[in-house]
């Protein structure tokens, strides 16, 4: 069996430049807690690179390389360990003394029955384990079950905002440098990629596009039409911040078409879809009756630079709908579970409901300088009598406080954490 040690300069370089912060602050806080560290994702979004940067923290901690071990199972070398029990055996070889160990397993989705291989190594008491997978199908399958109360997820996306501005520290216009942000792709790579040729990115997203649709959905689900697959994503991608449902999709869809789509093969695909984390589901939610409402949801993109492998994406098209696809994947990662919100007749962009039971209000608007959208977008909050915080972000330099409304600029929004 092969397994390696994380050591590239090239990505060194790369990993010191843009460190994922808050996911590295966290797996540093689970270190040694006898839990299994579950790292979920979009294909590419940088899972492998933020274990890469783990382990170097834990080689400069003082851990001894030989205590580290870490398998890529989509690295060439590695495709032959599909049986469980037989890789179970070699890891376990290496564990030899009472010394601590540090198993990462990348992508550990792709083994017959990985289930059993985590339980197994969860079971040896001086293991310290680490897993990725590219699809919630890790989360809902058995694992789940056989390791309740005994995992914990994180979820990661490609580069936030702030970590997108580290990564172009030499652009010192803020706003410029947003403006590329919300046009373009914030998957690590391709920011790589955009730094020596923009011609590379579009290709690049398309493989992680075809990847994601043919081999995680299509192929794993035994797909016999594909083509509706697609159609039904570019109509998300079109549909960013629309509230939507199954039904009103294959309406849309069927309206003027020869190739028909049922509602049950939509439901499956927006399982599909969100499952492979392609998109990411906001339900909706009754703040005043205080619950889930089963109807007309909304999807976001986890890439807005997905949207320009599509034909009808324009660079400065459906800014305010871009805005809010990036503030739903900010509010993500700072926690808590985000929905969007009804109050009566009225529409809330976001309600937030954190770990403590408190909730955060979110109205987002690219600019309430006109005094119509200033008024609608600040009665939203009227009727909502509770002391939560509520904000309304927009692109307007004048952050102020407004009746308990706090006004903030996106970008500065963005950076403050």
């Amino acid at each position: 069996m092969e397994y390696c040690i994380f050591v590239n300069s090239e990505l060194s370089l790369i990993i010191k430049m843009i460190e994922r912060g808050s996911y590295l602050k966290l797996l540093k806080q689970l270190k040694d807690q006898n839990i299994i560290k579950v790292i979920t994702g979009i294909r590419r979004c940088g899972k492998s690179t933020l274990l890469e940067a783990f382990m170097k923290e834990l080689l400069n901690e003082g851990i001894a390389p030989e205590n580290i071990i870490f398998l890529n199972f989509e690295e060439r070398e590695n495709l032959h360990l599909t049986n469980w029990t037989i890789l179970y055996d070699e890891i376990i070889e290496k564990v030899i003394s009472n010394k601590k160990y540090y198993v990462f397993l990348d992508e550990v989705q792709l083994i017959n029955n990985f289930e059993r291989l985590i339980n197994s190594i969860f079971t040896k008491k001086n293991v310290d384990l680490y897993i990725t997978g590219s699809n919630a199908y890790l989360l809902s399958s058995e694992l789940a079950t056989l390791l309740t109360g005994r995992y914990i997820s994180i979820n990661l996306q490609p580069y936030s905002f702030k970590e997108y501005a580290s990564a172009y520290s030499e652009e010192k216009n803020t706003d410029r440098l947003f403006r590329k942000y919300i046009n373009e792709s914030c998957f690590p790579e391709a920011v790589t990629l955009s730094k020596i040729d923009g011609n590379l990115v579009n290709a690049y997203l398309q493989s992680i596009y075809d990847t994601v649709i043919i081999k995680d959905i299509s192929q794993r689900h035994s797909l016999r039409n594909v083509d509706n697959l697609h159609r039904v994503v570019s109509f998300l991608f079109d549909s960013i911040g629309s509230y939507v449902s199954p039904t009103n999709i294959a309406a849309q869809l069927n309206h003027n078409s020869q190739k028909k789509i049922s509602h049950n093969t939509i439901i499956k695909y927006l399982e599909f879809l969100t499952q492979s984390y392609i998109l990411y589901s906001a339900p909706r939610y009754d703040i005043r009756g205080k619950e889930l409402l089963s109807t007309n949801g909304k999807y976001y993109v986890v890439d807005l630079g997905l949207k320009n492998i599509s034909a009808t994406n324009k660079y400065e098209s459906d800014l305010g709908r871009k805005l809010e696809n990036i503030v739903f994947f900010e509010l993500v990662r700072r926690g808590g579970k985000v929905y969007v919100g009804k109050h009566d007749d009225r529409e809330i962009d976001f309600v937030v409901q954190r770990a403590n039971n408190e909730r955060e209000y979110y109205q987002i608007s690219y600019t309430v300088t006109d005094e119509k959208t200033f008024n609608r977008e600040i009665s939203a909050f009227d009727r909502i009598n509770d002391n939560y915080p509520k904000f309304l972000l927009t692109m307007d330099y004048d952050n102020m406080s407004i009746r308990g409304i706090q006004k903030i600029n996106i970008i500065d929004w963005l950076l403050a954490l």
